[in-house]
């Protein structure tokens, strides 16, 4: 009886994994029997609105209350605003094409990858031999991923997520700990909410680096709970262990700027100024800029506006502006 009934779940196992596979594979193969098409940065998603509607109540009433011609799901208010279509394409402008494309597959298949694919470039993982299991690349996705399922009311996908998070924060970086903090705040989830802010409790920072990185409400809440758990509290005299912590901080944050700058994102260095108080003089963004990058970057740099161009830098106590003069001079010497 035991050998029959481990049968027939094997069997039933087998079918769902097919049939998961089947459906998977009328988005892969895209146009295939498609009624619905998306969209996302410029590129078209096509897909089938008994599938989506059957597996998320969001779709569901898109698709039964309103005229999917001229409205944009990932743009909808209360009202239930519009949006240009052209040649009935629904336009979905608030998710990003990865993460859109990530979100069918699990309605289609019940199953999604949350790693991106290792060795791909990406701006904010410098490492090519990155696997992406637990870096902020990783974290990233995940974290797009969260909002989309959650947007989109996909509680299962949602779940899922919390708990690929849990597993990558206990070895991310403390930087991605926070990240992961906040939007666990922000999306109501308890387990990923419990295992952060004991990461960052025990992590030693003190309260002015996390004052920084985090709203201040979770800076008492992460506070509080070193108190009631015994932890030290660092708030005015760090021991080397907090000022070790802080400094590991600063050099993951530099390091990710001049990513960020090797790959000609201005705009993620100057969330990174505005959101993370992170100094372009005191990390020598501006050298770093001249001695590595494009003139284009370096211009994009100086129009942030938060930048001295005589700002000392190193022992030398060289300028930037010093530094480019050396570099034309010494290309000058080698032209002739």
């Amino acid at each position: 009886m035991k050998n029959q009934q481990e049968a027939m779940s094997s069997s039933i196992e087998e079918s769902l994994k097919s049939m998961s596979l089947d459906y998977l594979n009328l988005l892969i193969n895209g146009q295939t029997f498609s009624d619905v098409t998306f969209n996302v940065e410029g590129r078209l998603v096509h897909a089938h609105r008994c599938i989506l509607a059957a597996r998320s109540l969001f779709f569901r009433k898109f698709f039964c209350g309103s005229d999917p011609s001229q409205t944009d799901p990932a743009n909808q208010t209360g009202s239930g605003a519009r949006a240009a279509v052209v040649g009935g394409v629904i336009p979905v402008n608030s998710v990003g094409y990865e993460v859109f494309l990530l979100l069918l597959q699990f309605l289609y298949s019940g199953q999604v990858s949350m790693v991106p694919h290792k060795h791909e470039p990406r701006s904010n993982c410098g490492d090519r031999g990155c696997w992406h299991t637990h870096c902020t690349a990783a974290v990233d996705l995940s974290l797009d991923i969260l909002a989309a399922a959650r947007y989109f009311g996909v509680e299962q996908l949602a779940l899922l997520t919390q708990k690929q998070l849990t597993s990558m924060v206990e070895k991310a970086s403390i930087e991605d700990v926070m990240k992961v903090l906040i939007a666990s705040r922000k999306h109501d989830m308890h387990q990923l909410w419990t295992t952060c802010s004991y990461l960052v409790a025990k992590s030693g920072l003190p309260t002015e680096i996390l004052a920084k990185h985090l709203p201040i409400e979770l800076v008492a809440k992460v506070e509080d709970l070193r108190l009631k758990s015994s932890m030290p509290l660092r708030s005015l005299m760090p021991h080397q262990h907090d000022l070790t912590s802080a400094l590991d901080l600063e050099d993951q944050k530099i390091r990710r700027m001049r990513r960020a700058l090797h790959s000609a994102d201005v705009e993620l260095v100057k969330l990174m100024v505005m959101g993370e108080g992170l100094n372009l003089d005191e990390s020598l963004a501006l050298v770093y800029a001249v001695e590595n990058c494009s003139r284009e970057v370096v211009k994009a740099l100086l129009e942030l506006g938060a930048i001295d161009v005589n700002y000392p830098a190193g022992p030398t106590r060289k300028t930037a502006l010093h530094i480019a003069a050396e570099m034309v001079e010494r290309r000058t010497h080698e032209w002739k």
